[in-house]
């Protein structure tokens, strides 16, 4: 299984580099992730998205949809947009620490 280091920290994590054992996810990791991915700092309302989606995945065991985003009334899909541009479901998973959404290619 591939693994990814993060500062001194080293995760598993799959292919496209989502972590594959969301007991290794922490804020620091989410940080760097979100790095990655092109977004500079993480602020209240990206923490706000991320939470939701880890709370969703506890519950049903996946990370939710964009329409359930929107209907949820965290953010709305332009906010999400702005916030993770450039596939912002796939995005907030993998800064959450959480495999890629069904249906997201």
């Amino acid at each position: 299984m591939p693994q990814k280091n993060y500062g001194a920290t080293t995760v598993d994590v799959d292919a496209e580099g989502y972590l594959t054992d969301f007991s290794q996810w922490t804020r620091e990791i989410a940080s760097a992730v979100a790095r990655e991915e092109g977004i500079a700092e993480l602020g209240p309302a990206h923490w706000k998205v991320v939470e939701f989606m880890q709370k969703e995945f506890k519950e049903n065991g996946q990370a939710p949809s964009i329409r359930r985003l929107n209907k949820s009334g965290v953010i709305t899909t332009k906010e999400l947009y702005e916030l993770f541009p450039g596939g912002p479901v796939k995005k907030a998973a993998k800064i959450a620490g959480l495999k890629k959404p069904e249906g997201c290619v």
